[in-house]
């Protein structure tokens, strides 16, 4: 591990943008994946719906976004900022394949500005076609950061062009109307890390006190299944004024499977801070935030001895209760087959993965996931790829109920106002009841929403599915 010039930078954690991450009632914001660094994907929002339809007078409105849309809504000073593709140009002189953030307005789903990038030339090796921008934006004040379809840490104006100033140090943009991006600086981890991401770049940033951390991307080589360059760093800080290398780990080296599509979570263990990596080679790597020294590591592959091996890794992200973290198992969304759910001790030092196991369950008793899990009220909400919606006690490990919502889940448990909300890969958003008793309270569909999470912020929903983006208010 190399450690940057900023190796003692101050550790701030009373910044002002963290206001309502804690999930109180008064939240204004959501304004990160997950909602929060510790990435427990519960909000304060009250008075939400329960039910809706395509026809519904609480369809407050609809934005339409590209074709595509894997990850998730961030919401700051009433702006909305989501990934999406080019597939429906807002531009009509950008035309073909591209990456694409937008920007829209909260209050009415107005298009404001969007950030362009083009294909990488190596093609679906590490740039996926049609996938558009998958990473989950990060709004810190009046910066919004992302990793880029090309392997780019970007930072953005919040504003655009629409505030008529061009912010440096990036100063040439391609495009500079009214509706385009102002970039800030970009960290391009390909030509700059030695980075060769697996057919997408996914990591959402997370930004505390004056750091961004994210995960590069690094990844094997699609025909050979070789890391082409393992000294590549798969977990990096940067400082989020400038863009500057802090630190960088290479942990997982040689032995990533595939890609490495996680997200960095963060928490105060015992009154000190730490940030934790989901590695692409099935270990959770944990480290002291300012320095990038290593903390602990687990490795989430351990309950697999003495069975068959897999090429199960982390993609889900892990998420911070307390001294707890929980994190699933899994490949991607074309594997079913068992996984392990896991809570893990997060007061250790050094490899704890025979000592930090607090629970956990595993082979035909939870299936692969890629979602987080959300814990609201001492219970775990946890899903599998396949499914199954488990309701898990965070103390004991003990399984309360699961119910089999008999079709497919990429995202995670929404816990607000008394409710979960699931929804799953038909486009169906299941609610129920937050606690012991399992409870289905409604079944709702809309068109274009299979797959993704809900985010919820003051008495909206936000359901976001393939092509469009859709807020909802409370029962009229």
């Amino acid at each position: 591990m190399v450690k940057g010039a900023l190796k003692n930078l101050a550790f701030s954690l009373s910044c002002a943008w963290i206001v309502g991450c804690a999930g109180s009632s008064g939240e204004a914001e959501w304004p990160m994946w997950g909602g929060r660094p510790d990435r427990n994907w519960v909000s304060g929002a009250t008075s939400l719906p329960v039910t809706w339809g395509a026809q519904s007078s609480n369809i407050l409105w609809i934005a339409e976004l590209g074709t595509i849309a894997y990850g998730c809504p961030s919401i700051q000073d009433g702006r909305i900022f989501i990934g999406t593709n080019n597939g429906k140009p807002r531009n009509p002189a950008i035309e073909g394949d591209r990456g694409i953030v937008m920007c829209l307005s909260a209050t009415d789903g107005k298009f404001l500005w969007q950030a362009v990038h083009d294909k990488l030339s190596t093609g679906d090796a590490e740039d996926w076609k049609g996938i558009g921008i998958c990473s989950t934006p990060c709004v810190a004040g009046n910066r919004v950061y992302y990793v880029s379809n090309r392997a780019e840490l970007v930072c953005c104006d919040a504003e655009g062009f629409l505030d008529g100033e061009n912010d440096g140090p990036v100063t040439s943009e391609r495009l500079s109307g009214k509706e385009d991006a102002d970039f800030v600086w970009m960290l391009d981890m390909r030509r700059e890390l030695g980075v060769s991401p697996y057919q997408a770049s996914a990591s959402s940033p997370l930004v505390v006190g004056d750091l961004v951390f994210v995960l590069t991307g690094q990844g094997s080589d699609h025909e050979s299944d070789k890391v082409k360059n393992p000294q590549a760093p798969s977990f990096i800080a940067v400082h989020r004024e400038t863009g500057r290398l802090v630190w960088k780990d290479a942990s997982p080296g040689e032995k990533i499977f595939s890609g490495q599509w996680g997200s960095p979570a963060y928490g105060m263990v015992n009154g000190k801070p730490q940030v934790a990596f989901p590695g692409g080679d099935g270990w959770l790597y944990a480290f002291e935030p300012a320095s990038g020294t290593l903390l602990w590591k687990f490795n989430c592959k351990a309950h697999e001895e003495g069975k068959p091996k897999t090429t199960d890794q982390l993609i889900a992200t892990p998420v911070y209760a307390g001294h707890r973290v929980l994190i699933a198992t899994g490949r991607d969304t074309e594997h079913y087959g068992p996984g392990c759910l896991r809570a893990i001790d997060a007061r250790g030092r050094g490899d704890v993965t025979k000592t930090a196991e607090l629970w956990k369950w595993a082979h035909n008793d939870f299936g692969c996931s890629i979602s987080n899990a959300t814990v609201y009220d001492g219970l775990v909400y946890a899903v599998e790829i396949d499914g199954f919606l488990n309701c898990i006690e965070l103390e004991t490990g003990r399984r309360v109920w699961r119910h089999d919502l008999q079709a497919m889940v990429w995202g995670s448990p929404l816990a607000a106002d008394g409710r979960i909300y699931v929804q799953t890969a038909d486009g169906e958003v299941v609610v129920f009841a937050a606690g012991r008793e399992l409870r289905i309270l409604a079944k709702n569909s809309l068109p274009h929403t299979a797959h993704g999470t809900p985010v919820a912020l003051g008495r909206v929903l936000y359901v976001v599915g393939e092509s469009r983006l859709y807020a909802i208010g409370s029962e009229k």
